[in-house]
């Protein structure tokens, strides 16, 4: 089975995991708003992508020291489930993460958690990892990131901001806040963050893609619209030739409307150009077609 691109945004974000205990505190963090259940009873954090699931252990050791109650085998088709319950293991959690289990009301985003820049973008790894995708950009320009927590969507609208200089959309899906980008530039700007640079890369380049084939598009058909100008054009004045020679005043146009009635007549695909070329002496394409368009007239006037 193909690879989604969205699959590939997160397997190259899976690549390098924080080096700094700080940066792996916020990304583990980013994870645990963004999964699908964070709360005094439990963490649960359901993924399809393999490699997330291969770093996430790693990732929750490295941020708490704790592992997880339950997991899955890589092996196991389908969607894998982590899931934590031990009491003590979600007391050290939540401290870590600066609350407290069991007064907390609400989830937020604990700004000492993300006060270094290295820290705001491990977090905003962590949340696409946990609640993020992006769609093909062959097909649109979707981006988005999913949490339960309505405070917490409305913390990482600012920090999106803070950190990127441009807000992402925000709307209310299934119970859920999902914060959203629509334009390309923002996507690639957003998977450069996140050190996904090649899926960054295949935004620009589809993008640039597209632009070419509407450039190519609307010149084909410019030119289409320009030959059939062309050919209609040619038809007219082959109309209007026939006329003129069916009232038999041919022969008493002037020498220039005659000469270019034998060109257009003995060259009917031809353009202008091509019969300015074949006057004696050689004229421009607007003397020709003014030439073209007297003999039309004449044909209309019903007199020579």
């Amino acid at each position: 089975m193909a690879t989604s691109f969205s699959a590939s945004a997160k397997a190259e974000v899976c690549r390098n995991l924080p080096g700094k205990p700080c940066c792996a505190l916020a990304e583990c963090f980013g994870v645990l708003l963004f999964c699908n259940s964070f709360d005094h009873d439990s963490v649960r954090i359901i993924t399809e992508s393999r490699e997330f699931a291969y770093i996430l252990p790693k990732l929750l050791k490295r941020a708490f020291d704790v592992e997880f109650d339950s997991f899955p085998s890589m092996a196991a088709p389908g969607k894998l489930v982590f899931q934590i319950t031990d009491p003590e293991k979600l007391d050290i959690i939540f401290a870590a993460c600066g609350f407290s289990r069991g007064s907390t009301l609400a989830m937020h985003l604990n700004l000492p958690l993300v006060e270094e820049e290295c820290c705001r973008a491990a977090f905003l790894r962590g949340a696409f990892l946990a609640g993020g995708s992006v769609t093909d950009p062959e097909k649109a320009y979707h981006f988005e990131l999913t949490t339960t927590h309505q405070t917490v969507a409305r913390e990482a609208y600012t920090l999106i901001h803070e950190v990127l200089t441009f807000y992402p959309k925000m709307a209310a899906r299934g119970g859920g806040q999902v914060l959203y980008l629509k334009q390309s530039d923002q996507i690639s700007d957003f998977l450069a963050c996140l050190g996904a640079s090649v899926a960054s890369m295949g935004i620009i380049e589809a993008k640039l893609e597209k632009e070419l084939n509407n450039k190519v598009n609307r010149r084909c058909n410019c030119d289409d619209a320009n030959t059939s100008k062309v050919v209609e054009a040619a038809q007219e004045q082959l109309t209007a030739i026939r006329i003129l020679r069916e009232r038999n005043v041919v022969d008493k146009l002037p020498q220039k409307l005659q000469q270019a009635l034998s060109a257009r007549e003995k060259h009917p695909e031809a353009s202008l150009s091509e019969l300015a070329c074949m006057m004696e002496p050689p004229i421009s394409k607007p003397a020709m077609n003014h030439r073209l368009q007297k003999l039309v007239e004449l044909s209309k006037e019903g007199t020579a």
